[in-house]
């Protein structure tokens, strides 16, 4: 774990504001700007990121040891999900603590190797798997998902609020489905509300890292197991995820590394 450099949470207050899609957009545009990138899905009663990366049913990953995983590759990424353990139609009836122990075991027994970024896909909330990582993990910070429309927001608050209270900074804001453009004459339809990732952004001082709009191609390619950084590089919508990458680089280029402190710092002197 002490070879992670930058470990870095998406999360959200509520489900359904498109985290999953900006994590797996962010971790790949991070690795198509050159950096050794790992995904790790800790959504444990809603995995989702083997399907959106085109993981195959039935992929398990390896052991080393008997007690160590190595992580999955996928489009570049060196990935880990509870989708990888479980099949699709096993429900994880667990209480709380229960996901917290498999997301600490995820974290901390997977041979990760060498990464620039760790992109932690978060469930939504503000509960058990939060609290466990925050205690696991030194992040260089969080990042929240939202939509424009006011309920979103008001979950959105409670996100933030809950990782400062826990000492992770909040990197920024990433505004989903900030508009949709009509296919046939190109006109601009703010559907769900407009500029709530801006007032979120300005009411707590972090910078407002993107805006996507809702686009039926985001959620065609992350169905096919193709995300639309790799599925269309060159588009206007990977180009949306880069800059958003490219602004993450910058906030945490001035904050070290941020790894994992499993063992205190011993200095020896000749004192």
């Amino acid at each position: 774990m002490n070879e992670i450099k930058h470990i870095i949470a998406v999360a959200s207050g509520k489900g359904g504001v498109g985290k999953s899609t900006t994590a797996v957009n962010l971790a790949l545009a991070l690795a198509a700007r050159g950096s050794e990138v790992g995904l790790l899905d800790a959504d444990i009663y809603g995995p989702s990121q083997q399907l959106m990366l085109g993981v195959a049913d039935g992929e398990r990953p390896e052991q080393q040891g008997g007690q160590f995983l190595l992580p999955i590759k996928a489009w570049g990424l060196k990935t880990m999900s509870m989708g990888y353990l479980v099949t699709d139609k096993t429900p994880m009836v667990w209480r709380g603590p229960m996901a917290g122990g498999a997301l600490a075991q995820m974290l901390e027994q997977t041979l990760w190797g060498p990464l620039d970024f760790l992109i932690i896909d978060m469930p939504p909330g503000t509960g058990d798997i939060q609290l466990t990582l925050s205690q696991k993990a030194t992040l260089a910070g969080a990042i929240i998902v939202t939509t424009p429309q006011d309920i979103a927001l008001l979950d959105a608050r409670k996100g933030i609020e809950m990782f400062r209270k826990v000492d992770v900074p909040i990197l920024g804001v990433v505004e989903n489905m900030a508009m949709h453009v009509c296919s046939q004459c190109g006109h601009e339809e703010h559907i769900f509300g407009e500029q709530g990732g801006e007032r979120i952004s300005s009411q707590y001082g972090v910078p407002l890292l993107g805006s996507l709009p809702l686009d039926r191609r985001i959620r065609e390619q992350t169905d096919a197991g193709k995300p639309t950084v790799v599925a269309e590089p060159e588009s206007t919508l990977a180009n949306a995820y880069l800059q958003i990458a490219d602004a993450v680089r910058e906030a945490v280029a001035t904050q070290g590394d941020g790894v994992v402190r499993q063992f205190p710092e011993i200095k020896i002197s000749d004192d």
